[in-house]
């Protein structure tokens, strides 16, 4: 099974919504998808429409409690997506994991070995505390959201500063599979100089698929949906379709494209 962390440690950046989209994309296209939400706010979770009440067992179950990951995916309404939900509980298991032995492991070790699905994300939290380093030493790979703003760069020297220690400490295979530009608005000449910016800056690791800011981006978790069913003809939708597409293109051999 692939992983791919998705992360940044700067708040309103769009993690939430690409790991919803991409997770879709993905399984529309046929692959065996999970999603583990490992956000204490449980938006990805709230995205797909499972309400609280409805959130059985869940991340923190997953790394807290060490419970069996089959026992904690649910199915979500997407055909060939499952999801790990979050509950606020999670909000406590930075603390609760301090204490622990191997507590940046605890997530790497609950996903070996699993062959039921082909590929997982990881949606994490905005911070660099346990929960994001769990998901980093797990991860095959990191898949950052970066918003066209002035800040972008600087938040984006920091976390792979972050990443190079995981690389160091925990995790020396991780790599950056690809940065995702996100709230894309051509008609802000600053979002066209932090794109140029960010491009000049890491080349060839930057996405060509932008995702422009959209209101059908933003309307789509109210309804308990992805965009992508929500309303599959926006050019948010769009923009993440083109998005996996170039995705799968730097995926390792490791399963036949659909």
């Amino acid at each position: 099974m692939i992983r791919i962390a998705i992360a940044n440690q700067k708040g309103g950046v769009g993690k939430t919504t690409t790991a919803i989209n991409i997770a879709t994309a993905m399984a529309a296209t046929g692959w065996k998808t999970l999603l583990i939400d490992l956000d204490p706010q449980g938006n990805a979770s709230t995205g797909f429409g499972i309400s609280a009440p409805d959130r059985i067992r869940s991340s923190y179950d997953l790394l807290v409690d060490q419970m069996p990951l089959a026992e904690c995916i649910q199915p979500t309404s997407i055909p060939g997506l499952d999801i790990v939900p979050a509950t606020v509980d999670l909000s406590g298991a930075e603390v609760e994991l301090v204490s622990v032995e191997q507590r940046t492991d605890r997530l790497r070790t609950a996903l070996a070995g699993h062959t039921g699905h082909e590929i997982c994300f990881i949606d994490c939290p905005p911070s660099l505390g346990l929960l994001t380093l769990n998901a980093l030493t797990a991860a095959d790979t990191l898949l950052v959201p970066l918003q066209c703003e002035f800040f972008a760069l600087e938040g984006l020297s920091q976390l792979l500063q972050t990443v190079e220690r995981v690389q160091q400490r925990f995790n020396p295979d991780l790599g950056i599979i690809g940065v995702a530009l996100t709230m894309f608005d051509r008609r802000n000449r600053l979002t066209d100089q932090v794109a140029d910016d960010v491009r000049d800056c890491l080349g060839s690791l930057v996405f060509e698929s932008a995702i422009p800011r959209n209101v059908r981006l933003s309307e789509a978790p109210s309804h308990g949906l992805p965009a992508l069913v929500y309303d599959h003809s926006c050019a948010g939708s769009r923009a993440y379709m083109a998005l996996a597409r170039e995705l799968i293109g730097r995926l390792p051999e490791k399963r036949k494209a659909a």
